[in-house]
């Protein structure tokens, strides 16, 4: 397998990954806490799923899929209320498996051509990686929010106390 190959391996199951793990936040949650914000600067955990689910459209399935899906950047975080937890769930893992096929069938061509996305130029090397490190974050910061909202460990690393883990890289 030549580095190609794993990197965009990689990145479709980290994605897969990060909406999994974005699943089992919101189903732990109420619709309340998903709505819910600290403060007019912070965004609610349902704003972050909406703005996950733009930023991996506009991103991937526009951009490097070439299939051009309006956005409206704003209102992913205007938003004071929305879709319940399962509708965002199923509408947050379309958007990933949409985007999964996309980056299955890229290319070098494709990932060595320069795209114009936000007023970035990018490679579409740098749209993939850009898509995960970002997915990341924002994952990162609603398993934090549903951790302290919940007081609850989700378990995502419970493999690590058992002897001979043989997990894949986390």
């Amino acid at each position: 397998m030549d580095v190609e190959s794993i990197f965009l391996r990689y990145s479709v199951d980290k994605l897969t990954q990060l909406a999994e793990r974005i699943e089992v936040c919101l189903g732990a949650l109420t619709e309340d806490q998903i709505w819910a914000r600290g403060g007019e600067n912070e965004n609610s955990i349902g704003n972050l799923v909406l703005h996950l689910k733009g930023n991996v459209r506009q991103w991937i399935v526009s951009s490097l899929g070439n299939n051009p899906v309006p956005r409206d950047r704003d209102s992913e975080f205007s938003a004071r209320r929305g879709p319940p937890a399962v509708e965002l769930a199923l509408s947050l893992r379309d958007t990933v498996e949409q985007a999964a096929e996309v980056i299955s069938w890229l290319d070098t061509a494709r990932l060595m051509r320069t795209y114009d996305i936000q007023n970035y130029l990018v490679s579409g090397v740098e749209v993939v990686y850009h898509v995960v490190e970002h997915f990341a974050e924002h994952t990162g910061q609603i398993i934090f929010a549903t951790k302290r909202m919940t007081g609850k460990d989700l378990g995502f690393y419970a493999h690590l106390g058992q002897s001979g883990h043989t997990k894949p890289t986390p």
